[in-house]
């Protein structure tokens, strides 16, 4: 059998690039060798493509066990993605050398990654590729559009108020009349909690919203929900299927970067969630109907919200979640039956069966 060329793609210019990182580890370590050939293009944060060493970890990332020093290794060669190529890696330095791809793998992250951008240059490039295509992958983004697409299918969702950068800071005691106290206060597009804060009262509020503003030109202002925070893994295209949901118990106020990523006892992860039966199947099907309402393809994580009388909100999809060795990604499906290897086998799978239905479509009258 001839091995298929999977290009893991990752870093990026998202304040996420580290979380690439580690999830591209984990990608490359459970790869399987007797099915695919790994190729590596790691962006740095200039936004520069690279031909990274594949041979092992330690030829494409340093400091790998590192959250806080995790790096790309250097001697990556320039190269560029040929549009119309069917997957073919050109060199900027050496003139006529070429690398092909069978498959992109995007472990890409936030911003410049996973909003959609990057997506459309794969398209151009008609190379297959796992996740959401670019109208998936901007919804999911997006966390207004997000909301405003998943209020218009009755789907659940938090009250909040969007807020741009050009415009003056609504006052204080109105926000707090709307949403009450406290508040959490997002860039509208980025993930991995960064940028991410709880406002107790006006000082947070102000100081927190021009943190917010730092990564993005529109933020969000959130209610605050007390419960239990709730996560779901979907995969497939058409006909996506749910894992089983985990719930997160974070030791921090609430489950921030470093809860995330850098403290060990950041949170504690519970897998499966310890909720009755009925509400397992409630939050399945909130997931895939969120799924199907966003146009996500491939995979994605959706997070819920339950509150102590037993309600159930979404909070936001992932359309490419970390894949870290502590994701809930990953850790669900292996909860859920599915281990790695054959997660990422799925996968791929997804990518070429959406290729082939483009493929399929007329494109001249």
């Amino acid at each position: 059998m001839t091995k298929k060329r999977v290009c893991v793609l990752f870093g990026g210019r998202s304040a996420e690039h580290k979380v690439s990182l580690m999830s591209a580890k984990n990608v490359f370590d459970a790869l399987d060798r007797s099915k695919y050939e790994a190729v590596l293009v790691g962006i740095d944060k200039s936004g520069k493509w690279l031909l990274m060493d594949s041979s092992r970890v330690e030829g494409f990332l340093l400091n790998a066990d590192d959250p806080q020093k995790i790096c790309l290794a250097g001697g990556g060669k320039h190269v560029a993605l040929l549009p119309g190529s069917g997957g073919v890696f050109v060199s900027v330095d050496e003139p006529g050398k070429k690398t092909r791809a069978d498959v992109v793998l995007p472990m890409l992250h936030g911003t410049f990654g996973e909003d959609g951008s990057v997506q459309g240059l794969l398209k151009l490039a008609e190379v297959p590729f796992v996740g959401s295509s670019v109208l998936g992958s901007a919804a999911g983004m997006d966390k207004d559009a997000m909301k405003r697409l998943l209020r218009e299918a009755d789907i659940p969702v938090v009250k909040h108020i969007t807020l741009r950068a050009k415009l003056k800071l609504p006052d204080f005691s109105g926000v707090v009349k709307t949403l009450g106290l406290p508040l959490f206060i997002k860039p509208a597009n980025m993930g991995s909690s960064i940028g991410i804060n709880k406002a107790h009262d006006e000082a947070e509020y102000l100081r927190f919203a021009r943190d917010a503003f730092r990564y993005d030109s529109k933020i969000i202002i959130e209610e605050f929900v007390s419960g239990r925070e709730l996560e779901c893994s979907v995969l497939g295209n058409d006909d996506p299927a749910a894992s089983l949901p985990g719930e997160i118990k974070p030791t921090h106020e609430f489950y921030s970067y470093d809860a995330k990523y850098i403290d060990e006892n950041g949170a504690s992860l519970v897998m499966p969630a310890e909720i009755p039966p009925e509400k397992t199947a409630e939050i399945q099907s909130l997931a895939i109907r969120t799924y199907k309402a966003l146009y996500a393809e491939g995979l994605a994580r959706v997070d819920f919200f339950m509150r102590d009388d037993g309600a159930v909100f979404v909070n936001e999809i992932n359309t490419m979640p970390g894949f870290t060795k502590i994701s809930m990604y990953p850790k669900l499906w292996e909860k859920s039956g599915i281990g790695c290897g054959v997660l990422i086998d799925r996968l791929i799978e997804t990518a070429f069966e959406r290729h082939e239905t483009a493929r399929s479509l007329k494109t001249d009258y």
